[in-house]
């Protein structure tokens, strides 16, 4: 890791669709060592791909969520197995998202049989202990995760409740010892993002498709990679990453790439399961 940035494990890069990659979910760990969960996938993702990365469940105390799709929040009740199963005695994880998406996430853990508690405040098991608690973050408003890390949201078009978030470290540029990344979940062209994405070190941006099959990105509320590129370009992000891979895209995403670079001016990667990247 570098001393004052982030590094992003990617678990899951696919879109919705994809049969080749799984679907999204991100660890960034940070300079004090936290380890924040970006969405939390479906099925089983984030617990296979974090231990091949030497990862656990237990270690993700935050989880930032976009929003309630499947594809990036049905994760939730295997992590909460797995970390109930492996030590009792830990602390909740704290679950961050729009009001709507943690009426959703009440409503996806409120599973029976499970011997489950459910309420507004978040999620209990039989002996009383909370493992999940609930944080409905308004659009702005930062959010405090520790003593050095905080981030904030901004809805974005995609459905009700769907956001982006920003995460930072110490100062807001590199030059003054600090690191910022900016998660678009999935969204359309989305000028909000641009204004949270201002002068960040890395935007993580959704690209579906190339610009000769827009209708499908508009179709389903997604991004092109020229769109995302052109988010990045108005922000002056220092790098952009591509993620929500179509599986079109999945042998070769050099065409996602290029045409992102066609209308901005810095580095262009597009992320690939268990790929970790520093910043």
């Amino acid at each position: 890791m570098t001393e004052s940035g982030f590094t992003i494990s990617y678990l899951g890069t696919g879109s919705g669709g994809s049969t080749l990659r799984n679907h999204t979910a991100m660890v960034v760990e940070c300079p004090d060592g936290t380890r924040i969960l970006l969405d939390a996938a479906s099925g089983n993702t984030v617990l296979r791909h974090a231990e091949l990365l030497d990862m656990s469940p237990v270690d993700f105390d935050h989880c930032l969520l976009s929003h309630s799709h499947p594809d990036h929040c049905e994760g939730l009740p295997h992590i909460e197995m797995q970390r109930s199963s492996r030590n009792p005695a830990e602390q909740p994880m704290r679950i961050y998202g729009s009001g709507e998406a943690m009426l959703d996430m009440a409503t996806l853990l409120s599973y029976p049989r499970r011997g489950l508690t459910v309420d507004q405040d978040g999620v209990r098991r039989r002996d009383d202990r909370r493992v999940f608690t609930f944080h409905p973050t308004l659009p702005g408003e930062w959010a405090q995760l520790t003593p050095t890390i905080r981030a904030k949201c901004a809805p974005v078009e995609h459905i009700g409740g769907a956001v982006a978030w920003r995460l930072e470290t110490g100062g807001t540029s590199l030059e003054t010892g600090g690191a910022s990344i900016v998660f678009s979940g999935d969204t359309r062209w989305c000028p909000s993002l641009a204004e949270l994405a201002d002068g960040a070190t890395l935007l993580i941006h959704e690209a579906i498709c190339t610009e000769d099959n827009r209708r499908r990105a508009d179709e389903t509320a997604h991004s092109t990679a020229a769109e995302a590129g052109r988010i990045a370009q108005l922000a002056g992000v220092r790098q952009l990453t591509l993620t929500h891979i179509d599986d079109a895209f999945h042998h070769d995403s050099e065409p996602l790439a290029a045409e992102a670079r066609t209308v901005y001016d810095g580095p262009v990667s597009v992320a690939h399961d268990l790929w970790q990247q520093r910043i």
